[in-house]
């Protein structure tokens, strides 16, 4: 699925940025990279037992606190679920997850999170299934993405290690 033909047939504007390819937010600091928008961090995860599966959209510099996210929500202890679980549920590999990536789950398996410090009118950068590419889309046309392919964020007070809230 070519994500961005997807996006231009929905009317779902985006500004697109290529890039070398980023593994995880200290590679895009580490190039010094400037785009609009927030850069975000996508945690792939899986309850104890492998029966749910949750995308979490944070602040790229938060240190999420994943015991304390466990008891908050009353799931047995979250953790990071493997390259092969990503694949089967998302379709994409480590380094190049975001939210669009939910385009490949259309039987709504994976449940979407987002943390309440991201919800602040500010556009997301996502990568279009790709991590040589960054989309910036604005939260109104993340919302239209997502009412497409059906899937809901819950938003939540995602905590930090340390105790810290920003």
């Amino acid at each position: 699925m070519n994500i961005e033909v997807f996006l231009q047939q929905h009317l779902i504007e985006f500004e697109r940025f290529e890039h070398p390819p980023l593994e995880n937010c200290t590679e895009a600091d580490r190039l010094k990279l400037h785009r609009p928008g927030q850069r975000l961090k996508n945690l792939f995860l899986r309850d104890n037992y492998g029966r749910r599966h949750f995308l979490l959209i944070t602040r790229a510099d938060k240190a999420v606190d994943l015991k304390q996210l466990s008891r908050d929500l009353k799931i047995s202890r979250l953790g990071f679920a493997s390259a092969e679980r990503m694949q089967k549920f998302l379709g994409v590999s480590p380094g190049h997850v975001s939210l669009l990536a939910l385009i490949n789950d259309p039987e709504h398996q994976v449940e979407l999170w987002f943390d309440a410090d991201i919800c602040n009118g500010q556009a997301f950068q996502c990568h279009p299934l790709v991590n040589t590419v960054t989309l910036v889309l604005s939260e109104a046309n993340v919302e239209r993405f997502l009412n497409l392919v059906g899937h809901r964020p819950k938003i939540l007070d995602i905590p930090e290690v340390g105790g810290q809230k920003v």
